[in-house]
């Protein structure tokens, strides 16, 4: 029995030895990295920009709340990029999602045009790329 097998002898999920099409493990990492750099960006922004402060303010959202959103942003985009267990970045990636939907709703809600939440459906895009291409590596390889 090797490393990557557990006493039933099934393969770890995180057993990188499992032939997997390059396509899908190049175009994971491009959607993952393009989509871990725009929500680091928005930390970063919610963090210490104070126009983005002053959005939060206009969208009804306390100052607290913008700086826990930036801290929960960041802890997910270390469990999106670091070899974590496959349930920590399920919940990173539901909590990125449930994140994305209340900013368009958010936004939306208070009649912001394009310009405004147009980077978060941006995100989402390139959200649903990330776990797509994530998923499809989580899927146990064909039979031969």
């Amino acid at each position: 029995m090797n490393a990557t097998s557990d006493s039933s002898g099934a393969l770890s999920p995180m057993d990188l030895s499992i032939p997997r099409s390059k396509g899908i493990v190049i175009a994971f990492w491009i959607a993952t990295a393009l989509f871990c750099l725009q929500i680091g960006f928005t930390a970063y922004a919610q963090l210490r920009l104070p126009q983005v402060a002053e959005a939060f303010t206009q969208l009804g959202f306390p100052a607290y709340f913008r700086v826990e959103l930036a801290l929960a942003k960041l802890l997910g985009v270390v469990l999106l990029l670091a070899p974590v267990p496959a349930r920590l970045k399920e919940w990173a990636y539901a909590g990125f999602a449930i994140t994305l939907g209340s900013a368009l709703i958010a936004h939306l809600s208070v009649g912001d045009g394009p310009e405004a939440w147009g980077w978060a459906a941006g995100a989402g895009v390139l959200w649903g790329l990330s776990y797509f291409f994530w998923r499809r590596l989580q899927a146990p390889p064909a039979s031969a």
